[in-house]
C-alpha cells in the first residue's frame, strides 16, 4: 500500500470528519478499504444517534460489513483520522482488519499507543499491522480547532 494511496484514503476520512464536526460531533472520520476500493465509510455520530458506540470506526466497519455481506473483513484496511479508542481497537480485532492506518494520536483515549496498547495484548487471536502519522498534522488540527472553538 503506497503512501499516496494512504493519503488519498485519509483525505476521504478527513472529509467525513469535517462532516461530523458540522453536526456538532467530534471530528473523526474513517473508511474501510479492500483491494484498493473503499467499501465502508463512517463518521462520529454518538450525539446525533444517541448511541455511545457510534464512533467513526464502528460506523465504517458496519457499513463495510453490510457491503461485504460478512462481519469479518479479512484483507481490509481501516483508515481513521485519530488513534482508535479501546472499544474501536477491539472491534478492529473482531472484524479481522488486516491493517490500521491512523492520522493523529489521541493522548487521552487512544488505545493503540497513547493510553493503552490494546492491539499488543498477547491474549488476542488476531494481529493488526499499524501505520500511524498519515496526514497527522491536518488530522490533529481538526481535533484541536474543534475543541478550541467549543471552549470559546
Amino acid at each position: 500500500m503506497s503512501d499516496s494511496l494512504q493519503a488519498e484514503w485519509m483525505r476521504e476520512a478527513i472529509d467525513l470528519a469535517v462532516t461530523a464536526s458540522g453536526k456538532g460531533e467530534v471530528p473523526v472520520g474513517a473508511v474501510v478499504v479492500r483491494a484498493g476500493e473503499i467499501i465502508g465509510r463512517g463518521s462520529n455520530e454518538p450525539i446525533s444517534g444517541a448511541d455511545p458506540t457510534a464512533h467513526a470506526e464502528i460506523n465504517a466497519l458496519r457499513d463495510a460489513a453490510s457491503n461485504a455481506g460478512n462481519y469479518r473483513l479479512p484483507g481490509c484496511t481501516l483508515v481513521v483520522t485519530v488513534e482508535p479508542c479501546t472499544m474501536c481497537a477491539g472491534a478492529l480485532v473482531h472484524a479481522r482488519i488486516e491493517t490500521l492506518v491512523f492520522g493523529a494520536r489521541e493522548p487521552r483515549a487512544g488505545a493503540v499507543y497513547s493510553s493503552a496498547n490494546v492491539l499488543d495484548n498477547p491474549g488476542l487471536n488476531h494481529r493488526i499491522s499499524v501505520v500511524e502519522g498519515v496526514l497527522a498534522e491536518e488530522c490533529g488540527e481538526l481535533m484541536s480547532s474543534f475543541f478550541r472553538e467549543r471552549r470559546n
